[in-house]
């Protein structure tokens, strides 16, 4: 019978932080637009009275609720717009979210689920080698495209051995743009909200958004593409000069000055 081994205390810090922010964030106050409209005003007193604090106050939660994998990315960039305007809230919310992703990256990378995942999971070990060779590529694709979860970026990266480094940077490109179109409905949402409406989050479907966010997509995998093409063709060029390099028995025959055919049967 095999010997289970031991899980060393400082292994299992990443999931008490995890449970620490999951626990922080239930008993926060729900974020909805009805209770952004009713504090609006005190909100932006905030800012305008305290403006260096309010903006940290702003990415902690912004990465907080990344960390923990809450699904209010778009409602905290829209009001970060709200609060800060287009350029200093969008600024703010990629660096909230990509603080985010790499807080949540480092605790699945310190904890014992990437080991658990791919006992678990052969595929990752089939496909880990090829995703990490491109890992900037794949990542900032699905960074760019709104139709892919955020959080399935921040599981499957760690889980398949990408470098810090390159998932924060594919992260913080990656996001900005669409980032910046939702801080701009923000910017513009106070009288909206005074007027007891909501704001039409579908913009980032229209054509005019989702398809340059397509094509930054598909740009970022034509390196991918070359890659994968060279590859392809160094393998004929390498199969090729195989097959015309001379035999053995040819080298043989070459070094006696015969030719085969002149061999004695």
């Amino acid at each position: 019978m095999p010997r289970l081994r031991r899980v060393h205390l400082h292994r299992l810090w990443p999931l008490l932080l995890l449970a620490l922010l999951l626990g922080a964030a239930a008993v926060g106050v729900p974020l909805s637009w009805a209770t952004l409209a009713a504090h609006q005003a005190a909100l932006r007193h905030f800012v305008e009275a305290a403006p260096v604090a309010a903006a940290a106050a702003y990415v902690a939660g912004y990465a907080a609720a990344v960390g923990v994998s809450v699904p209010l990315g778009a409602l905290f960039t829209v009001v970060g717009g709200l609060l800060f305007g287009t350029v200093a809230g969008g600024g703010l919310a990629v660096l909230g979210a990509t603080a985010g992703a790499c807080l949540l990256f480092l605790i699945i990378r310190g904890s014992p689920a990437p080991g658990l995942a791919a006992r678990a999971l052969p595929l990752l070990a089939r496909i880990g080698p090829e995703l990490r060779r491109d890992a900037f590529s794949y990542l900032l694709a699905m960074r760019l495209m709104p139709a892919v979860p955020f959080w399935l970026g921040n599981l499957a990266a760690p889980l398949l051995g990408v470098r810090l480094g390159t998932f924060a940077a594919a992260t913080l490109l990656g996001v900005t743009p669409a980032t910046f179109v939702f801080a701009g409905i923000g910017a513009g949402l106070g009288s909206v909200l005074e007027a007891g409406g909501r704001p039409d989050l579908s913009l980032i479907w229209s054509p005019s958004v989702l398809g340059p966010l397509l094509g930054l997509a598909a740009l970022s995998l034509l390196p991918v593409a070359w890659r994968r093409w060279r590859d392809r063709v160094s393998g004929r060029i390498a199969v090729r000069a195989g097959d015309a390099a001379p035999g053995p028995a040819a080298g043989m025959v070459a070094m006696i000055g015969g030719e085969p055919a002149d061999r004695p049967g």
